[in-house]
Protein backbone atom coordinates (compact mmCIF):
# COMPACT_ATOMS: atom_id res chain seq x y z
CA UNK A 1 0.00 0.00 0.00
CA UNK A 2 2.86 2.36 0.75
CA UNK A 3 4.29 1.75 -2.74
CA UNK A 4 0.88 2.48 -4.24
CA UNK A 5 0.57 5.74 -2.31
CA UNK A 6 4.06 6.84 -3.40
CA UNK A 7 3.36 6.03 -7.05
CA UNK A 8 -0.25 7.23 -7.14
CA UNK A 9 -1.60 3.76 -7.90
CA UNK A 10 -4.41 1.67 -6.50
CA UNK A 11 -3.86 -1.89 -5.22
CA UNK A 12 -6.54 -3.28 -7.54
CA UNK A 13 -4.52 -2.00 -10.53
CA UNK A 14 -1.49 -3.99 -9.42
CA UNK A 15 -3.61 -7.11 -8.92
CA UNK A 16 -5.07 -6.71 -12.41
CA UNK A 17 -1.60 -6.23 -13.93
CA UNK A 18 -0.38 -9.39 -12.19
CA UNK A 19 -3.31 -11.36 -13.59
CA UNK A 20 -2.81 -9.99 -17.08
CA UNK A 21 0.90 -10.78 -16.96
CA UNK A 22 0.28 -14.32 -15.71
CA UNK A 23 -2.18 -15.00 -18.53
CA UNK A 24 0.23 -13.78 -21.18
CA UNK A 25 -0.75 -12.20 -24.47
CA UNK A 26 -4.38 -12.85 -25.25
CA UNK A 27 -4.31 -12.16 -28.97
CA UNK A 28 -1.86 -13.11 -31.66
CA UNK A 29 -1.78 -11.40 -34.99
CA UNK A 30 -2.55 -13.54 -37.96
CA UNK A 31 0.07 -13.60 -40.69
CA UNK A 32 -2.22 -11.63 -42.97
CA UNK A 33 -2.68 -8.96 -40.29
CA UNK A 34 1.06 -8.81 -39.76
CA UNK A 35 1.69 -8.52 -43.50
CA UNK A 36 -0.93 -5.80 -43.80
CA UNK A 37 0.62 -3.84 -40.93
CA UNK A 38 4.07 -4.13 -42.49
CA UNK A 39 2.72 -2.82 -45.80
CA UNK A 40 1.03 0.08 -44.01
CA UNK A 41 4.24 0.93 -42.15
CA UNK A 42 6.20 0.83 -45.41
CA UNK A 43 3.66 3.13 -47.09
CA UNK A 44 3.71 5.57 -44.18
CA UNK A 45 7.50 5.66 -44.15
CA UNK A 46 7.51 6.33 -47.89
CA UNK A 47 5.05 9.19 -47.42
CA UNK A 48 7.08 10.60 -44.54
CA UNK A 49 10.25 10.56 -46.64
CA UNK A 50 8.44 12.33 -49.48
CA UNK A 51 7.17 15.02 -47.11
CA UNK A 52 10.63 15.43 -45.55
CA UNK A 53 12.12 16.01 -48.99
CA UNK A 54 9.40 18.53 -49.85
CA UNK A 55 9.98 20.37 -46.57
CA UNK A 56 13.73 20.49 -47.16
CA UNK A 57 13.19 21.83 -50.67
CA UNK A 58 10.79 24.50 -49.40
CA UNK A 59 13.24 25.55 -46.71
CA UNK A 60 16.04 25.79 -49.27
CA UNK A 61 13.89 27.91 -51.58
CA UNK A 62 12.98 30.22 -48.71
CA UNK A 63 16.64 30.70 -47.82
CA UNK A 64 17.51 31.40 -51.45
CA UNK A 65 14.65 33.91 -51.72
CA UNK A 66 15.86 35.74 -48.64
CA UNK A 67 19.41 35.83 -49.97
CA UNK A 68 18.22 37.09 -53.36
CA UNK A 69 16.07 39.76 -51.73
CA UNK A 70 19.02 40.87 -49.61
CA UNK A 71 21.31 40.89 -52.63
CA UNK A 72 18.99 42.97 -54.82
CA UNK A 73 17.65 45.09 -51.99
CA UNK A 74 14.00 43.99 -52.02
CA UNK A 75 12.01 44.24 -48.81
CA UNK A 76 8.78 42.51 -47.94
CA UNK A 77 7.29 45.97 -47.25
CA UNK A 78 7.85 47.14 -50.87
Amino acid sequence: NEYCRNKGLYPHHIKQWKQDFAQGPTTKLAKSDSKQLKQEIKQLQKELNRKDKALAETAALLVLKKKADALWGFNEDD
